[in-house]
């Protein structure tokens, strides 16, 4: 998810030049993977290590859920903005879905 999200970010923020069509793709690349990630959210799965889960994961479940299905808004949001090709919204639109992935990992995950 990283990659194809950072692709777009790279756009947005002006590091790399805007391409409608890329955008648009990597886009539902990161919709679809979206929804992938919390099959492996599971009991035990919880460790110290950078990027793993904190134990609060199954503690504060509803929590977690809930800014899961927030990412995933913000980012099905990002892939129709971006098949308009508008690098304005586009960046809008990226903001927001950072913004909500930011707000879980700093809850969630491990530093």
């Amino acid at each position: 998810m990283s990659a194809h999200f950072g692709r777009i970010g790279a756009m947005a923020s002006g590091r790399a030049p805007f391409d409608a069509a890329a955008a648009a793709s990597n886009a539902e690349i990161v919709a679809a993977m979206s929804k992938l990630p919390y099959a492996g959210f599971v009991e035990g799965t919880s460790g110290t290590e950078k990027g793993t889960p904190k134990a609060n994961v199954w503690t504060e479940r509803a929590k977690f859920d809930e800014d899961a299905k927030k990412m995933q808004d913000e980012v099905a949001k990002l892939t129709v903005v971006a098949k308009g090709g508008n690098l304005d919204q586009v960046k809008t639109a990226f903001g927001s879905a950072a913004a909500a992935c930011k707000s879980c990992h700093d809850h969630f995950r491990n530093p």
